[in-house]
């Protein structure tokens, strides 16, 4: 238990790290603090958790209609809520949470690969 409890710790302060590096090379993205950005990365996963699902399926025709873009759009809403959630945190856009949410997704899969355990056979 406390190993996940380590790992879970560990992948908040990488996300953290990557809203810090992000704000700092996007103009339209702007974070006061470290502090600010923990907040960030919590709070980006709570809404990825609870309310991302419920605008997947409510918007579920038009994701199949635009063959899945549509998902890009339900992304930055996150990062628009999260926005409208934490002083300290602001987003100009929503292109540039497009853009914003893009990037976190990449550094957030480098950052995270480096976390994987190897496994040997």
């Amino acid at each position: 238990m406390p190993f996940f409890f380590m790992k879970f710790l560990l992948r908040i302060l990488l996300s953290a790290g990557a809203v810090l590096i992000l704000a700092n090379v996007l103009p339209g993205v702007t974070v006061t603090s470290f502090t600010v950005a923990l907040i960030v990365a919590i709070v980006l996963g709570l809404l990825n958790f609870i309310v991302k699902p419920i605008l997947v399926i409510l918007t579920l025709p038009i994701t199949i209609l635009t063959l899945g873009i549509f998902l890009l759009f339900i992304n930055a809403i996150i990062i628009l809520l999260a926005d409208a959630f934490i002083d300290g945190f602001a987003v100009s856009n929503i292109w540039w949470a497009i853009i914003f949410s893009l990037l976190l997704s990449f550094l957030q899969s480098i950052f995270f690969s480096l976390l994987k355990e190897d496994k040997k056979s």
